[in-house]
């Protein structure tokens, strides 16, 4: 089994509160949730309001799959118009860790 984890620093856009900080951050995690299959949430960064750490975790017996699926979400969130991509890590896990 291979486990990818990919930790994506993200600056909101028009943001001025918590609140409005939630509204845009759920509709993101859900929508990875829903279309790749992957664990995600806001791993970082909570008390900032206009700053977030999504973290998202993909598995698969696939290396190349979970790159695939890794690659996939990091476009979705690059490619919202409310957000910018500042970073982006990833870290594997393979079946001798």
């Amino acid at each position: 089994m291979y486990v990818g984890v990919l930790e994506l620093d993200v600056v909101l856009g028009d943001v001025r509160s918590l609140k409005q900080k939630r509204s845009v951050v759920r509709p993101v995690i859900a929508e990875l949730r829903r279309r790749f299959d992957v664990a995600v949430a806001e791993a970082g960064h909570q008390d900032l309001y206009r700053r977030t750490l999504i973290g998202i975790a993909a598995l698969s017996v696939d290396a190349g799959h979970v790159g695939e699926i890794l690659d996939a979400c990091e476009r979705q969130v690059a490619g919202r118009p409310e957000l910018e991509l500042v970073s982006a890590r990833r870290r594997w896990l393979g079946p001798d860790d």
